[in-house]
């Protein structure tokens, strides 16, 4: 089926419909992080400059680590969403215990790396004044992963089983609270001690443990996944699941740490080549280009669900379907985020920095950061498309070669060989996504061409 046939189809709105009535949880889960995001910027660039950018410097280290646990836990979605096409809810809580005990594995050895990098921090070269704010940040950062991992796999059963709620719900009551602790333990309000960067870290460490608890209580309390959690407690941890949930996970960690990883890669050379505002500047473009990426994201998800589910029947024209009519909604909000940047920028960018010359150098990147939209919805689009045929092992070699063979080198040259500046680094961004977007295009389609087993 060729794309004219797909946009031809006269019941293509009920797509659109189901894409977001599934994704509107998510996306109001993930604006809540968006608004968190915003304030913890907010708030720590209106305490010190030099505490944005010790904090952009351990975000972007630790963005690596977040999204490779989180990329491990995206091997369940497609597994659960076949399961629960087919009605297999014991299945579905079995798959959730092996699941959980492989990437609690997963999360110690990523702890580990961390640890070995908090121990070489000087030696990836951040500048100098910001060493004594990026250490202890650091580790109380370092303390909230393994609550991101117990989390995000109890959340991928939630996408998987079509219930998006629960996840938003959780992940707004922990923002609330996150956002009311930067304000207590950052500036010391209330009677609370005045924390600086330490407090914003705290914050963040209690929200993380606030989101693990009131899951598990979702996932074992809940009379409606009674079902699910007599599976998890009677199911066996066996060598099949095992295989297949390596097979789903591994390619996606891999593919979200490269990506992530030539996002984090950038910081380092702006540390670098340019300097402390460039850094903090760099920080705020990051976090105004969320607006963006944690509604493709949401999307994105809701795509790779209803593809999984689709799969569960091994309808490939219906994958397609679901794949193109979430690539429509995804390329309009592209655009509403591209006009929201142009025309608001300044102000999303001056609140955030709070300091006019970061607000300049961060103004002047404009231009890339609207390029990188379009190519970043395509690529998250059709990544969750590929993510939900279940067949992830081409991810693998397409995030290395899009984010580590071409990504890095030319964030290294556009950063610190032209005179480009930071408009250079944020322009690097659009190279490795677009070439990211078409290959992962093209193994979608390859991957629906025929009904391929599941």
């Amino acid at each position: 089926m060729n794309q004219s046939n797909i946009d031809n189809i006269p019941d293509k709105k009920r797509y659109y419909r189901s894409i977001i009535i599934l994704a509107l949880p998510i996306l109001v889960g993930q604006l809540g992080m968006i608004v968190t995001g915003f304030v913890d910027t907010w708030m720590i660039g209106n305490y010190s400059t030099l505490s944005l950018a010790a904090a952009s410097y351990v975000n972007n280290l630790f963005n690596v680590a977040i999204f490779a646990i989180i990329g491990f836990s995206y091997g369940l979605t497609p597994i659960v969403g076949i399961m629960f096409s087919r009605d297999e809810k014991n299945k579905i809580g079995e798959t959730i215990k092996t699941g959980l005990l492989m990437n609690m594995l997963f999360a110690v050895l990523v702890i580990a790396i961390m640890l070995i990098i908090y121990f070489n921090i000087e030696r990836l070269g951040p500048p100098a004044e910001l060493l004594e704010l990026i250490k202890p940040y650091f580790l109380v950062y370092l303390a909230g992963l393994t609550f991101i991992c117990i989390f995000n796999v109890f959340a991928q059963w939630s996408y998987g089983i079509t219930n998006t709620w629960i996840p938003m719900v959780i992940v707004m009551i922990a923002n609330a609270l996150n956002i009311l602790l930067n304000w207590l333990l950052i500036g010391g309000n209330m009677g609370f001690p005045e924390m600086g960067l330490i407090g914003a870290g705290i914050a963040t460490l209690v929200s993380r443990v606030l989101c693990a608890v009131l899951i598990i209580f979702s996932f074992c309390c809940l009379k409606v996944n009674r079902e699910y959690f007599r599976g998890f407690i009677e199911g066996r941890v066996n060598s099949r699941s095992v295989g297949r949930i390596n097979r789903t996970s591994w390619p996606v960690a891999l593919q979200m740490i490269f990506e992530s990883g030539s996002f984090s890669f950038a910081v380092f050379a702006v540390g670098i080549f340019l300097g402390v505002l460039d850094v903090a500047a760099y920080q705020v473009i990051v976090i105004t280009g969320t607006l963006g990426f944690c509604i493709y994201y949401s999307l994105g998800s809701a795509v790779s669900v209803l593809v999984a589910n689709k799969a569960g029947s091994g309808d490939s024209d219906e994958m397609r379907r679901v794949a193109f009519a979430g690539y429509h909604i995804i390329l309009a909000v592209a655009t509403l985020s591209s006009l929201t940047f142009i025309f608001f920028g300044r102000n999303l960018m001056g609140f955030l920095g709070n300091n006019p010359e970061v607000t300049a150098i961060a103004m002047t990147c404009i231009f890339p950061l609207v390029l990188y939209q379009y190519a970043d919805a395509t690529q998250i689009n059709f990544a969750n498309a590929l993510r939900g045929t279940s067949h992830v092992m081409p991810m693998l070699w397409i995030a290395f070669i899009s984010y580590v063979i071409v990504g890095v080198p030319t964030t290294w040259i556009l950063t610190g060989y032209t005179s480009m500046g930071l408009f250079g680094t944020i322009l690097s961004f659009s190279v490795s996504l677009f070439l990211a977007a078409a290959l992962f295009l093209y193994f979608f389609m390859r991957s629906t061409r025929k009904n391929l087993p599941l």
